[in-house]
């Protein structure tokens, strides 16, 4: 069929056009989608102000050759208004929504871990539920984990033997042993690997009053582990 309807995340816009913006978004059922909002930049446009970075959209589509259209649009919730006014909720959220546009490679492949990730990441922001830095941190960890890239945090990433280890090695994967342990390898606190296991498991139990130098040393190296693996540079990282 031609006409498909979907509920999605919007990850970025682009203009196009005179009064147009193509729209990406990740949606529960088709993954990926790139779709043309034609006349959403207009100011009398009837969905132009819903399909906004950080908004949640049940949305209808009509599939084209190269790119879908949005025929229709109702807002579900629009986390910008939440998120937007808090500089530091503001760049973990972009963050977020930069990660999964090149976590998810494939347009059109479904991926509803990715999907209800990114959701719950955006919702316990906009809810203030955890540390900015530490939702970043958390989000990184688990995307990277469902895409095939968990960090090792409790045995040696190389060799496999039970931790807990005093090096990390990012092209490794994680925390090595002595006789595995590369040149340059990064030498972390105990309490900042103790803190990526528990954020790759979901446990938060104390995690937003560990002190701020392991805070920002974990999400140092969750985002390393996060750029050697994608590939691709996490402009908005820089802003963290």
């Amino acid at each position: 069929m031609k006409l498909y309807r979907d509920k999605g995340i919007v990850l970025r816009t682009q203009k196009m056009g005179e009064s147009s913006r193509i729209i990406t978004l990740l949606t529960a059922q088709h993954g990926k989608v790139r779709a043309v909002a034609k006349g959403a930049r207009r100011t009398k446009s009837r969905f132009g102000a819903r399909l906004e970075p950080f908004s949640l959209v049940d949305a209808q589509f009509y599939r084209g050759k190269t790119l879908d259209t949005v025929t229709q649009v109702e807002s579900v919730h629009a986390y910008g208004s939440e998120i937007a006014w808090d500089y530091d909720r503001y760049v973990a959220g972009t963050v977020m929504l930069e990660t999964t546009e090149k976590i998810a490679w494939d347009e059109g492949e479904p991926d509803m871990q990715q999907y209800l990730l990114l959701h719950g990441a955006l919702s316990a922001l906009a809810n203030n539920e955890h540390r900015p830095d530490l939702l970043v941190t958390a989000f990184l960890l688990r995307s990277l984990a469902h895409a095939g890239f968990e960090l090792s945090t409790r045995e040696c990433a190389s060799c496999g033997q039970p931790g807990p280890h005093d090096s990390f090695s990012v092209p490794a994967g994680g925390t090595v042993c002595m006789g595995c342990r590369p040149p340059g390898s990064a030498a972390p606190s105990r309490e900042t690997v103790t803190l990526l296991g528990s954020l790759i498991a979901g446990e938060w139990d104390g995690a937003d009053d560990v002190p701020g130098a392991t805070r920002s040393q974990a999400r140092a190296l969750a985002a390393g582990h996060a750029q050697w693996h994608l590939e691709h540079r996490i402009k908005s990282l820089s802003l963290v």
